[in-house]
């Protein structure tokens, strides 16, 4: 199993693109692990939503989590307070939904807070036939145009 990584570092209300898409798209990708933080931890009342999305979030970022939105591969609810030893986290990764196109990464706050984070994303990669790169390249194409 091969693994790449990404990393960075966010602004509240905004979104990176991890750019995946090749020429012929017969690369796979599924989560393998997803994570953040706030970049300065112990120093704020903080509480953010940081999600992953397979488009692009026009005019969406937000602390909204909806399940039932098919672009979302995974959020992460972090939450910090000055008064506990430790941070929470929730992570929640959808499924183990395979893509061959670029993924989204956006970040919002709950609570009003100006951190920003950093994330950390592990991505298995793997092989795909024409059939599925077909598959999963006309999908990815069916959802940008019904929007």
């Amino acid at each position: 199993m091969k693994i790449i990584s990404f990393r960075g570092k966010l602004a509240i209300g905004t979104q990176d693109r991890i750019k995946l898409s090749t020429l012929n798209g017969k690369t796979g990708y599924k989560i393998h692990k997803f994570q953040m933080m706030s970049t300065a931890p112990g120093t704020a009342e903080e509480e953010i939503i940081t999600k992953l999305y397979t488009k692009t979030q026009t005019g969406n970022i937000d602390p909204t989590v909806d399940f039932t939105d098919s672009q979302l591969l995974a959020a992460i609810y972090y939450q910090e307070h000055n008064s506990a030893a430790y941070p929470g986290f929730e992570q929640i990764t959808l499924d183990t939904k395979i893509f061959n196109q670029d993924i989204f990464v956006t970040t919002d706050s709950a609570n009003g807070s100006t951190t920003p984070i950093t994330y950390y994303i592990e991505l298995e990669v793997f092989p795909i036939d024409d059939v599925e790169a077909t598959q999963l390249t006309l999908q990815s194409i069916r959802t940008i145009t019904s929007r």
